[in-house]
């Protein structure tokens, strides 16, 4: 697991010639299909010589929840082992690695008198108040749900109120037995912030020169999707599909796509401070992959 940009994919890729590894993304955005660019999907000729359990299996209309992921990701896990493998779940939405881990989270029931008043409280002062009251409330929830998210919003508050406890002090209960594996977190962080920014604007770039826009295009052009789809608000694919709508200029969309993704690498370097037994590694090293065959063969 890491930020964005930390050559996640690359290293688990070198890892499987060593162990008998057989990847599963954790990867909210890579289970779209049509979404490769973006995503930083790996190629067609990588996925067949490396495939990855949970790449593609939905298409951009649809919501997926953290819930199915769980679901999803045991049952690959289970095939693999009986297969006499070891999963290698390798990505960025944090989210996952820890419902799948911990589980999921007794939340009450919605409420439709507090959702409306939350409704109405959105129309009057705008998403970035509520996002403001958030931080108040909740601010470890507040720091983790983007700013630009009203659905996840609404419904932390509406936690918070229905139930006088915050939603992440409600998401460290566990509600789930632990599954009966061995986890061995392992982590790449950035030793540089700068080289990580730099990292996310060079890796943005290449996006764009691979054919990013179109591949955005092609979504826009289908007609049934629309901006508040979770496949649509993912970083990048929100901002250039504002600048095909004409809402932002070309250079406002490079700028503000930039800006999210270094967002999106801070929220996931919080989740990871905050790991249980995390074994960090410095991203792009050349000697990860001999330090975490090391690290593996203590543990295994």
């Amino acid at each position: 697991m890491g930020p964005t940009a930390s050559g996640k994919t690359n290293l688990a890729i070198d890892l499987l010639s060593h162990l008998e590894f057989e990847i599963i993304s954790v990867d909210s955005a890579m289970i779209y299909r049509g979404m490769d660019i973006g995503t930083a999907k790996p190629s067609t000729l990588i996925l067949k010589q490396a495939p990855h359990r949970l790449i593609d299996t939905h298409d951009p209309s649809e919501v997926y929840s953290a819930a199915e992921f769980r679901a999803n990701a045991i049952s690959a896990i289970e095939e693999i082992f009986n297969k006499g493998r070891i999963p290698l779940l390798v990505g960025g939405t944090m989210l996952y690695f820890h419902v799948l881990q911990q589980g999921i989270a007794t939340l009450p029931m919605a409420n439709p008198l507090v959702r409306e008043q939350l409704k109405k409280d959105l129309k009057d002062f705008g998403l970035k108040k509520l996002h403001e009251r958030l931080s108040g409330v909740d601010p470890i929830a507040a720091q983790r749900i983007h700013p630009n998210d009203p659905q996840r919003i609404l419904r932390a508050l509406e936690v918070a109120q229905v139930s006088g406890k915050t939603l992440t002090e409600l998401q460290l209960i566990p509600t789930l037995s632990p599954l009966p594996y061995l986890f061995i977190n392992i982590a790449l962080l950035p030793n540089d912030r700068n080289l990580l920014h730099k990292a996310i604007v060079d890796r943005f770039q290449t996006m764009l020169d691979l054919g990013f826009i179109e591949e955005v295009e092609k979504l826009f052009k289908r007609g049934d999707l629309h901006a508040n789809l979770p496949a649509i608000r993912t970083v990048g694919y929100r901002q250039i599909w504002n600048y095909l709508l004409n809402t932002i200029s070309y250079t406002e969309m490079q700028d503000r796509a930039i800006i999210a993704t270094r967002q999106l690498a801070k929220r996931q370097l919080t989740w990871l401070r905050s790991w249980p037994d995390l074994k960090l590694f410095v991203s792009h090293d050349k000697e990860n992959v001999k330090k975490i065959m090391a690290l593996l063969k203590n543990k295994l």
